[in-house]
């Protein structure tokens, strides 16, 4: 008798226990803060266009040619180091120091030795080394990069003569060892990462006048281009 009232009343008491459970309600908060949940942060939102100052380094290529007629130009590699100085938004003024080292095709050459060989002169040392500075254009950009032009003038050490054996560089069609007028015309391709580093490439024509004090003493102008990758930062201090 006892079971059978057991088997009555146990079913009638669960389902009003579950009619006065009250289910939680689904939020649209408790979907989209739970594990999983993605936080977006936009690296670039702080990007500004008002730093005072920003310097870059790069490692760089110059092609060259190391005397007033050879056919076979100089693969140099080195570094660029820049630096600027922004006095309003757009215009800045900026310096930049470059090295270029390699080796060169020579003339067909033949000499000899102090114990009476023939010997030739290929593929010897030569380096170019960069001084100059100049007016900077701040062209379009946003927070993700900027194009920037510049017209840089000052002087470029050539080095010739420094793996010649001792011989004139007559004989290998080169230059002489010598400091001439330079200039470089180009720009920055600025890539942002943050708001203080920027990935960036230079591309540039190098105008240089070498000359030499042998023969006709040919002085001549040659037109070259060379391209730098590397680094900027810009530093914390902002134009008023």
């Amino acid at each position: 008798m006892f079971l059978a009232v057991l088997a009555v009343c146990l079913p009638a008491s669960i389902v009003r226990a579950q009619s006065g459970v009250q289910r939680p309600a689904q939020s649209t908060a408790s979907q989209t803060t739970g594990n999983g949940t993605y936080i977006v942060v936009d690296p670039l939102a702080n990007v500004r266009y008002d730093n005072k100052y920003d310097v870059s380094l790069g490692l760089a290529y110059d092609h060259i040619k190391a005397g007033p007629s050879l056919l076979q130009g100089s693969n140099l590699g080195g570094l660029d180091l820049s630096g600027s100085y922004w006095f309003s938004k757009h215009w800045g003024l900026e310096g930049s120091g470059r090295a270029y080292v390699g080796t060169s095709g020579a003339a067909p050459n033949s000499f000899k030795n102090l114990n009476g060989q023939n010997e030739s002169i290929q593929g010897p040392f030569v380096a170019q080394y960069l001084f100059v500075g100049g007016a900077e254009w701040l062209g379009p950009h946003n927070k993700h990069g900027a194009l920037i032009a510049h017209a840089l003038f000052g002087g470029a050490y050539g080095k010739f003569e420094q793996d010649l054996r001792g011989q004139s560089p007559a004989l290998v069609g080169f230059y002489n060892d010598q400091i001439a007028p330079a200039a470089i015309i180009g720009g920055h391709m600025d890539l942002n990462r943050s708001p203080r580093w920027v990935f960036r490439i230079t591309p540039d024509a190098v105008i240089t006048r070498y000359g030499t004090n042998y023969g006709s003493k040919v002085t001549q102008t040659d037109v070259n281009f060379a391209i730098s990758v590397g680094a900027e930062y810009r530093f914390r201090a902002k134009r008023r």
